[in-house]
């Protein structure tokens, strides 16, 4: 049986597989980029169209966020559990910030304790509700509560104090202005000995601007000519965006040193961690753990060695993205 899903920019396909199961199939009526075109899920197809009239074209990428081992669940093994133990959850708070529609905080779910309890926090109120919908599909309501922020520079009034922060892809994407008041009120809500993740963050001084450009040596160049170089030769930017579209898109990445300034602006509050396991050591190998795949796992390993070296001799852990937890000193 296939039921069809109508939308102002796809057609989706749901086909039933069997044992649950069903695939579906985007297919873009203006010949658009979708970046995943087929999955199979085990999502029920009024969830199926809750995330095709928020995600549009990308419903099948949003889902597979969710349910995809090597997607978010990949990244949070290392990004987490390279810093602390899974036990270490146990019965604690964790705030996801940005939360998005849910996925993430779904996929922390899966991988701590049961005892562990959620609070997502997002600005869209079209992602609160696709959350909170996820939330029931997967039997974690009464672990996981969503909130809708307020404003862009506020939290809501009823968050309290958690015992984590999670801030997943999220840095990049604050202007400067929202970075120096937003990470300092979310800072306040984290418990003395609490720690802050900042992951997927591009890093502000790597020689490739990867995240929204794809342009070498942009990264060094005067705002405005950064903005002038990215329109004229980045086949990722609309001739007509501005820079501050180029901003919230996250082309100035971060740094740990901006972050560390941030946090310790009224004295010394955080202290940068180290990853010390899963067979970790620094950040280069978390680094390389988390970009590795099977067909390009050699090439990373030339990148991984390469940055050995610079680190050798300058001090620098010189890699694309940044992966970091802070713990707030009690």
């Amino acid at each position: 049986m296939t039921t069809v899903l109508d939308h102002p920019d796809a057609i989706v396909r749901i086909e039933e597989c069997g044992g649950g199961r069903r695939e579906i199939s985007v297919e873009a009526k203006d010949r658009a980029f979708i970046p995943v075109r087929r999955w199979e899920t085990a999502y029920p197809p009024d969830l199926v169209e809750h995330v095709l009239r928020v995600k549009g074209l990308y419903v099948a990428d949003e889902i597979m966020r969710d349910e995809a081992p090597f997607y978010v669940e990949h990244h949070f093994k290392w990004d987490i559990l390279s810093y602390v133990d899974r036990a270490d959850f146990t019965e604690r708070r964790l705030l996801d910030f940005g939360c998005g529609s849910g996925a993430s905080t779904v996929v922390l779910a899966r991988m701590l304790p049961d005892s562990t309890q959620f609070t997502g926090v997002e600005l869209v109120p079209e992602f609160v509700e696709l959350a909170r919908h996820r939330a029931r599909y997967h039997g974690i309501d009464t672990r996981a509560a969503f909130h809708l922020s307020p404003g862009p520079r506020r939290l809501p009034e009823e968050m309290g104090q958690v015992d984590f922060v999670l801030f997943s892809a999220v840095y990049e994407h604050l202007l400067e202005p929202e970075r120096r008041e937003m990470l300092p009120l979310v800072w306040r809500h984290l418990k003395p000995g609490g720690i802050l993740f900042l992951d997927q963050t591009p890093y502000r001084w790597f020689p490739i601007e990867m995240h929204t450009t794809g342009l070498p040596l942009i990264n060094y160049l005067p705002d405005s000519v950064a903005h002038w170089t990215a329109r004229r030769f980045s086949s990722r930017v609309g001739s007509g965006e501005s820079w501050e579209q180029l901003l919230r898109r996250g082309i100035r990445g971060g740094t740990i040193r901006e972050i560390l300034s941030v946090l310790n602006k009224t004295g010394r509050s955080a202290d940068l961690l180290m990853p010390s396991r899963q067979g970790v050591q620094d950040h280069i190998d978390l680094w390389f753990q988390l970009s590795s795949t099977v067909r390009a796992r050699f090439a990373k390993r030339l990148m991984k060695w390469g940055f050995r070296a610079v680190k050798a001799s300058t001090g620098i852990s010189l890699i694309p993205t940044l992966s970091l937890a802070f713990r707030k000193v009690r």
